[in-house]
């Protein structure tokens, strides 16, 4: 992980040399900086990418069937991505807690979770890909807020290749994007599109050749805003885009009603008028138990 300055973070997978395919390790790399990440109030933008080639091919079939020193039989490794919750939506992770207190919302298993957790970070996330991005690495792409794609780049909902379903939170992400023809297809045939068509179905949010400067420059935006309006805001979509009408607007009110006021709030409104005050670090939005 990489400090851009400014509160914003560049993550980067790092398995070049397998195209940053997804073996256990990096699995719980993933979770691992997700939460560090979701904890930290400093926080405005997040880009995710992928080092090499590629963004990410998707799973390590063969590295998951490996025995190894700490999983002697590829069943473990198998219980250990589906084992929920799996600790990494914990109260408290601090040194000896060894994930024993969990939030009571916690229901995601490891391998839901290196796509689902990018959305209990309190800032936006936005995944540059590239190269291949197949299977699983599409699914943690969807977890992010924004995609920037290259035109050539390959996508792929790959899971029907090897007779399973998509299994890493696409079944919330995919239906936030697509139609559900559009998506039954891609996951019913498993075929290849390239960036072009991903944005034409709403895969993707942007196309460029440049994906990563173009997200720079989209972080350096955000980070002009308030860093409570930018949690607020992506709170309230991510909470109301299915829910009630009742729902949206009790969510809208409540929301709103931590923002008036408060510091940042009018930090911003004063550079209306030319004045630049720094903003604080942002609230903390969970949700109250």
């Amino acid at each position: 992980m990489t400090d851009l300055g400014d509160g914003i973070k560049h993550v980067e997978l790092n398995r070049p040399e397998k195209l940053n395919a997804l073996d256990i390790e990096q699995f719980h790399a993933i979770a691992k900086v997700a939460k560090e990440l979701r904890e930290d109030k400093s926080l405005r933008v997040v880009i995710l990418s992928g080092n090499g080639k590629g963004f990410c091919s998707g799973l390590d079939v063969k590295s998951i069937m490996k025995p190894s020193a700490e999983y002697l039989t590829p069943n473990s490794k198998i219980r250990d991505l589906l084992r929920r919750p799996s600790g990494y939506e914990s109260k408290n992770d601090s040194e000896g807690s060894s994930f024993d207190e969990y939030n009571p919302q916690a229901f995601g298993n490891l391998a839901q979770d290196v796509g689902y957790l990018w959305r209990q970070v309190q800032a936006p996330v936005i995944s540059v890909i590239h190269g291949v991005c197949f299977g699983g690495g599409l699914q943690i792409a969807l977890g992010c807020d924004f995609r920037y794609s290259t035109p050539d780049c390959k996508l792929s909902v790959m899971e029907s290749k090897w007779g399973l379903i998509p299994d890493m939170s696409a079944s919330i992400t995919l239906r936030e994007l697509v139609r559900i023809d559009v998506a039954k297809e891609l996951a019913f045939t498993g075929r290849i599109i390239d960036g072009n068509e991903a944005l034409q179905l709403g895969l993707v949010t942007r196309v460029s050749e440049n994906p990563l400067e173009e997200a720079i420059k989209t972080a350096k935006l955000i980070t002009s805003r308030s860093p409570d309006s930018v949690a607020a805001a992506k709170i309230l979509f991510q909470k109301t885009w299915v829910a009630s009408e009742e729902q949206c607007l009790k969510t809208e009110t409540k929301l709103q009603m931590r923002l008036l006021h408060s510091f940042n709030q009018m930090a911003s409104s004063a550079t209306n008028f030319g004045i630049k005050i720094p903003f604080l670090d942002r609230k903390d939005f969970e949700e109250e138990k």
